[in-house]
């Protein structure tokens, strides 16, 4: 540690003796911030809009969760982990990381499709920003109506008293929002229970085996563990997941 010390601080007094004379050739430039209107119009309508826009951009990441592939994709690799009573393999982060690179995956074909018919025509001035909102809406209400169950679609178009739409373009997205969100979490939940059937017989079976051999005191998951691992190894499980989430998301 100490010889670490004796090479950075030479580095540092190198790196102070050169900024100095810089610093004092060449003063740092004022910058300043305004918000309002230079034009002496109501500043407190710019201020307004900064707040709204703020709190657009800290919720979002949920929304963007919500209206994507990401719910089920996280919730079915949560349920391996727990699955094989792994607690700390893998990772959080790789899992996370994992689904959200599936999730862009799956969604590339709806994502090009509202760079193409909404982002690109705004960026040029082609449209204006309530149409090209419009435009974009219709790819992604596309998806969501795909993977939305017509139960759990009627369950918030009864509460709201909405007739039947002539088709999901007519569906406003604060309702169909909701209801994908509970169609993933059924269909993941579908998905883990699956995946928890393999292992649990592991379990059951070391667990009965150990209990006939009388050794009470021994932690079946220390036995089960490399067994239930040697499965996942042999069958090639992050294939057989992965490959099942893909087609989960075919229309």
């Amino acid at each position: 540690m100490k010889k670490k010390w004796m090479l950075i601080v030479p580095f540092l007094l190198v790196m102070l003796l050169v900024m100095v004379p810089y610093a004092h050739a060449e003063p740092l430039p004022d910058i300043s911030i305004n918000i309002g209107n230079e034009d002496g119009g109501a500043s407190g309508t710019s201020t307004l809009s900064i707040l709204l826009l703020i709190t657009v951009l800290s919720v979002a990441p949920a929304i963007l969760v919500l209206m994507t592939s990401f719910t089920r994709i996280v919730i079915v690799l949560g349920f391996v982990k727990t699955s094989m009573g792994t607690n700390t393999i893998p990772p959080a982060q790789v899992l996370v990381g994992l689904a959200m690179f599936l999730t862009f995956f799956i969604m590339a074909p709806t994502f090009s499709e509202i760079n193409q018919t909404a982002l690109q025509p705004y960026i040029q001035g082609e449209i204006t920003q309530e149409e090209a909102f419009e435009e974009a809406s219709k790819p992604i209400k596309k998806f969501m109506f795909n993977h939305t169950r017509e139960k759990d679609l009627l369950l918030f178009m009864n509460y709201t008293g909405e007739e039947r739409p002539a088709s999901y373009e007519d569906i406003p997205i604060t309702t169909l929002i909701p209801a994908f969100a509970i169609s993933e979490l059924k269909t993941a939940f579908q998905m883990g229970f699956m995946i928890f059937i393999p292992f649990l017989i592991i379990d059951m079976i070391v667990a009965s085996t150990l209990m006939a051999m009388g050794m009470m005191m021994l932690p079946p998951i220390m036995i089960s563990l490399p067994f239930k691992i040697l499965l996942f190894i042999l069958v090639d499980g992050w294939y057989l997941i992965v490959r099942s989430l893909l087609l989960s998301f075919n229309p």
